[in-house]
């Protein structure tokens, strides 16, 4: 796949159950998964690639939209001068790195890189 600056790369849900809503998007459309630990587990043969998240918090909005870009630092930059702000400073995961942050309407979105 030729992943694209600034194009929607990744969804994210949150769970409170992740072994029950694995079972739930297999038998209904048969997505597969890869578990990352205890707390995640990434799903694909979806259309768009994603995760759950397990959470013991209540899911207000459960869905979280990753965008790639290959320059954190740089991204970052444009989306402060922009006006959006920063929720989770970068981070590293298994695979890569990102943050969170949000617009102006508040709606949080992330960016990760594999760089």
């Amino acid at each position: 796949m030729d992943i694209k600056d600034n194009h929607i790369n990744y969804v994210e849900f949150k769970a409170k159950d992740l072994e029950k809503i694995k079972e739930f998007y297999t038998a209904s459309f048969d997505w597969t998964f890869t578990d990352y630990g205890p707390t995640y587990s990434a799903f694909s043969n979806s259309g768009l690639e994603g995760g759950f998240e397990k959470t013991e918090n209540e899911i207000i909005n459960g869905a979280l939209i990753v965008l790639y870009h290959k320059n954190l630092d740089l991204i970052k930059n444009k989306i402060l001068e922009a006006g959006g702000k920063i929720t989770k400073d970068i981070f590293s995961f298994p695979g890569g790195r990102r943050f969170h942050f949000v617009d102006p309407s508040e709606n949080e979105l992330a960016v990760w890189s594999d760089k």
